[in-house]
């Protein structure tokens, strides 16, 4: 039982660093870090997409994922449209919210993990089976795969590190 215990430890040790750090490539924050305002709803050469639509997804989907892992009575946006914001560009004060709350949550999800470390292979008793596990997973693979977005992007728009 010690060595379970001691192995979930570990395991949201890890978990945790997927979600912070980087690891192999640049953080979600550091992604995030220094953007011109003026920049957040630039749309290059044709994408679908601008920075605020994409932090505002990450945002979005982040929070669903969070209070899912929590709350059996949790209502889920409609997919796809409501993980996405209606309008393209937001006020100063909408970008700098959106970008709290991502830290917000992602912290809030953080301690989920470390106050369940010993339920994370137990699958929640409402979903199709999903654990805090796979949250956990889907999570760091979800902001992953935008964060990787949002360096293109800014490379695109050059204002990426130089």
């Amino acid at each position: 039982m010690q060595q379970e215990k001691s192995e979930n430890a570990a395991l949201v040790n890890h978990l945790t660093d997927l979600l912070n750090k980087g690891n192999a490539h640049v953080t979600l924050d550091e992604s995030l870090k220094n953007i011109p305002f003026e920049m957040v709803d630039k749309k290059p050469h044709n994408l679908p997409y601008n920075l605020w639509q994409i932090a505002e997804h990450i945002r979005i989907a982040q929070w669903d994922i969070l209070e899912f892992s929590k709350d059996a009575n949790h209502q889920s946006p409609n997919w796809p449209d409501g993980y996405w914001p209606e309008k393209t560009k937001p006020s100063p004060e909408e970008w700098e919210d959106c970008i709290q709350q991502i830290k917000k949550d992602r912290n809030a999800f953080i301690n989920l993990l470390k106050d369940s470390s010993e339920k994370l292979f137990t699958p929640f008793n409402y979903g199709d089976g999903q654990t805090l596990l796979r949250e956990a997973l889907v999570l760091a693979d979800h902001n992953s795969y935008h964060t990787g977005e949002i360096v293109l992007l800014r490379r695109i728009l050059d204002i990426w590190k130089k």
